[in-house]
């Protein structure tokens, strides 16, 4: 059990910045792409949002996007998942797994259980598999499952595919790191983590039927569609924003503030972060703008 809940850990560090998901066919080269360039006197920044999970039929980008990599000089993403070698996994376990007699009955209210079992049912999850997991790894785990049955991966993401052609050719920085993105969501209390593993499940049974709509939206660079599906959840139940709020608007102000470091510095930085992160009054873009930035879709 100890082994298979390791392997677990080890593939969801490929996903772990992957908190709201969404077959893709080629893209429109007249169209508009989910893609920004803001300029200053001495810098460029290029804005791509990411899908974390994808299809190998994704590929090849749009040649914009190939382009204005290849004159980048830098990479920037929220996380190098492609150093995985150096991150601790017994620190990740730790944050992770209950230890010795503890289990999710122990921190979650019936009613959540009562979701959470009906959905591991459904995944063909055991129940000792599940117990073992705080909140947090098995909202990830469930949802990452969800979207491994519909043919979606990690290792199609977009910003894996940006941290593979960077090795050995481009600086690479992080936004956060990954052990950044652990503390924050093993720091939840029990009620947050309660919280964020029913954001998580919430219509999970049809997860991979907003699929289309968030990668057509994502190709197209469809902003307003894109706010309405990252916001859905939020919107339609309030009791919910809270977790927002500390996964995605209190990470974009962070975000923003390294993204105008490199602004004020010298040359080209090519930044892949979650598409979820660029929409929005609160979304990284906005930001910019409200900081009197120009800031132009591509």
């Amino acid at each position: 059990m100890r082994k298979d809940i390791k392997r677990l850990s080890s593939f969801l560090v490929l996903l772990f910045v992957c908190i709201c998901i969404y077959p893709f066919s080629s893209y429109a080269e007249s169209q508009k792409i989910f893609f920004w360039r803001v300029q200053t006197k001495n810098s460029t920044v290029y804005l791509l949002g990411s899908i974390h999970l994808l299809k190998r039929d994704v590929y090849p980008l749009s040649r914009i996007i190939e382009n204005s990599y290849d004159k980048s000089d830098f990479l920037a993403v929220e996380a190098d998942i492609a150093d995985i070698g150096n991150i601790d996994m017994t620190q990740v376990l730790n944050n992770a797994i209950y230890q010795g007699d503890d289990s999710i009955e122990k921190h979650i209210s019936r009613d959540a259980l009562a979701v959470v079992q009906k959905e591991a049912g459904r995944l063909g999850l055991p129940f000792e598999l599940i117990k073992i997991q705080k909140p947090w790894l098995l909202a990830l785990t469930m949802q990452s499952l969800e979207l491994m049955k519909a043919g979606y991966d990690p290792e199609y993401g977009i910003d894996k595919y940006f941290l593979n052609k960077a090795q050995g050719k481009k600086k690479i920085f992080e936004l956060e790191s990954f052990d950044y993105q652990i503390n924050l969501l093993s720091g939840f209390s029990d009620t947050e983590q309660e919280l964020f593993l029913l954001y998580a499940l919430k219509d999970l049974d049809v997860l991979t039927r907003e699929v289309d709509k968030l990668i057509g939206a994502w190709k197209t660079g469809n902003v307003r569609v894109m706010e309405t599906l990252a916001t859905k959840s939020i919107v339609d139940e309030s009791r919910f924003y809270p977790i927002y709020e500390k996964l995605i608007i209190a990470r974009n102000r962070n975000m923003v503030s390294r993204i105008e470091n490199y602004l004020q510095s010298r040359g080209t930085y090519f930044v892949v972060v979650g598409a979820a992160h660029l929409v929005g009054k609160n979304g990284i873009i906005q930001l910019l703008k409200n900081k009197g930035y120009s800031v132009e879709q591509l």
